[in-house]
């Protein structure tokens, strides 16, 4: 039987009474399918209720062999040991002791056929990158990136026919998604991947959008999804013109209409008034032009209520893509004005910058290595939040920092009182109509921070350091596109266009990095900074 997974008129909804979902059908079948929405679509959500994780209050859930599932936060206790997290301890035990001569059955049991369980064990780690893990270690001893491909290589080894993967390349480095995406390229069952990530979209067969509750599938991977989009977007906007023309056509024969219908009625009054003819006639003709006279202008009413109803489902069909549009002139920064200076750094965590390191003007550096290499603790030091264990950080322009937390943001205040805290001499009207340029308008300004979505958060949290006064002269963000969807990484791209000032980037999003129009690319590795270029750590053009 060909590998499936399908759901039937599944429900969900959650323990306050929102509801997710209502009534989905979809079918997943052999390949790789992508699963793409907007933040707070449901696309987690969806993705538990297919692995079992969550329980549907209507529906069913069909698969068609064995299921893995890699979640989007992976939690392993740091006292595991390496092969009890592959799921290989109980059969490596066996053997161990079978080869030390103790030839008990229940060891041949347990072992069954798996006589190279560890051979296996050790090739899923070296396809992953970690063949530099022991099976003897502890989880404790791998990074935060590491400890999401170790969970991959679990389901390497147990190589199930459906693979489900929720924003699979979140915690890794630029190196790890190399390894992720080939270990997805050539999965040879049947794969749904939740991701915001581009280069991994692309490797999909088919993409499934998630929006209002409903899935819309699109055939091909990332790109040929956008280009059909965009042409759908086309025909839904030319819709929206003429469903507006109808309106505007539908409300002038309305008033066209009450037009006439009041002529009628002053010429059946004028004739009876004037006796022309017999009272019984005249009331006759009377009852008559009030039938007629309601018939029309309730033939019009109707026009008008479809001609609404035709707009209302065409702008529904048009997507909300606004961009950020933003004019900050006091963040421009001239040419060859410093910005940063570095000398003879050492940071905590032994990382350092040797020699020294200068940012001039309104420069663009992405800063990219692998997990654990320094970056943060790099930007924390130059933000001050951490003092170098020697040399000096020197920031001489105004600078922000957004930390991958968001912890900026004060949850209990609202996203107008957020910035109001970071532009205390700023005015109400001046503080909500800048945040409009940031998509916050009218009452979603009001808005409690702790109630907004990762991107409005994210989007938020960008606003209230952008507007900061005295305006900052250099920006510097940790990880950006973590947990945004690709409408929210759009926004931010937008943002940043209209920042004049200097920027710094850490992350391991390359086709994001690449869209900034960043001017030098530095590399922390082994513990050290140095210019790279995006194709010398495996990132082509």
């Amino acid at each position: 039987m060909s590998t499936s997974l399908t759901c039937t008129s599944l429900s969900f909804a959650w323990p306050d009474g929102t509801a997710v979902f209502e009534g989905l059908d979809a079918a997943f079948g052999p390949g790789r399918s992508g699963l793409v929405g907007a933040n707070g679509a449901g696309k987690s959500t969806l993705l538990k209720l297919l692995a079992g994780r969550l329980t549907p209050a209507d529906g069913t859930v069909e698969v068609a062999g064995e299921m893995g599932y890699l979640p989007q936060s992976v939690t392993l206790g740091t006292a595991l040991r390496v092969d009890e997290a592959l799921g290989i301890a109980g059969r490596r035990a066996a053997l161990h002791a079978i080869e030390a001569g103790d030839v008990s059955d229940e060891h041949f049991e347990t072992v069954g056929d798996d006589w190279d369980v560890e051979e296996r064990a050790l090739a899923a780690l070296g396809e992953l990158g970690l063949g530099h893990v022991g099976l003897d270690r502890t989880v404790g001893e791998v990074s935060g990136g590491e400890s999401v491909l170790l969970h991959l290589a679990a389901l390497l080894l147990r190589r199930p026919d459906v693979l489900l993967l929720d924003e699979p390349t979140n915690n890794l480095d630029v190196y790890a998604r190399r390894r992720l995406y080939s270990a997805v390229s050539s999965w040879p069952g049947l794969v749904v991947v939740v991701s915001h990530d581009r280069e991994l979209l692309e490797l999909v067969d088919q993409i499934a959008d998630l929006r209002s509750g409903s899935l819309t599938w699109y055939g091909g991977n990332l790109s040929a999804y956008e280009k059909a989009l965009a042409v759908e977007q086309e025909a839904a906007e030319r819709m929206v013109r003429a469903a507006e023309s109808d309106l505007r056509k539908q409300k002038r024969e309305l008033a066209d209409a009450k037009v006439v219908l009041a002529r009628r009625k002053r010429y059946g009054q004028k004739m009876y008034d004037t006796k022309r003819e017999p009272r019984a006639v005249m009331k006759l003709r009377a009852r008559s032009a009030q039938q007629s006279a309601g018939k029309y202008r309730v033939m019009h009413e109707k026009k008008l209520a479809e001609a609404k109803g035709r707009l209302d489902d065409a702008v529904e069909a048009v997507r909300d893509d606004d961009e950020i549009r933003v004019d900050l002139p006091y963040t421009a920064v001239p040419h060859g004005r410093a910005v940063l200076t570095l000398r003879d750094l050492e940071l905590v965590h032994g990382a350092r910058v040797k020699n020294g390191f200068d940012l001039h003007g309104p420069e663009r550096i992405a800063l990219i290595g692998r997990n654990g290499a320094g970056k943060t603790t790099l930007l924390r030091t130059v933000a001050g939040e951490l003092e170098p264990v020697a040399g000096e950080a020197t920031a001489h322009v105004p600078l922000r920092f957004l930390p991958q937390r968001l912890d900026v943001l004060d949850g209990e205040l609202s996203v107008a009182e957020n910035v109001a805290r970071f532009a205390p001499g700023a005015t109400g009207n001046r503080i909500r109509a800048r945040l409009a340029r940031f998509l916050f308008r009218g009452a979603r300004a009001d808005q409690r921070a702790a109630t907004l979505s990762g991107g409005e958060r994210f989007r938020a949290a960008l606003a209230a350091l952008m507007l900061a006064e005295p305006a900052p002269q250099l920006l510097m963000l940790d990880e950006p596109t973590n947990n945004l969807d690709m409408a929210s990484v759009r926004q931010l791209t937008s943002a940043l266009d209209a920042y004049e000032g200097a920027l710094i980037v850490a992350g391991h999003d390359i086709p994001f990095l690449k869209s900034l129009g960043i001017t030098r690319w530095l590399l922390f590795e082994e513990g050290e900074l140095r210019e790279t270029t995006p194709e010398e750590v495996g990132c082509p053009a």
